[in-house]
């Protein structure tokens, strides 16, 4: 299963993907969203939400 990659040069860190995230699978390190593949479900919520497009599948 391939799971949704963030782009850090392009993440700014605002946080969305974490608030939306249902299984706490992204949070934010060193002011960058990094996901965690072993929590994440693959559901795309965070593809939607990302106000950069940030985060691709």
């Amino acid at each position: 299963m391939e799971y949704p990659v963030v782009n850090k040069e392009e993440c700014t860190g605002c946080g969305v993907c974490v608030e939306v995230c249902p299984m706490a699978a992204i949070e934010l390190i060193d002011g960058k969203a990094q996901i965690n593949n072993e929590k994440c479900r693959n559901c795309g919520l965070c593809l939607g939400e990302c106000p950069v497009g940030a985060i691709k599948d």
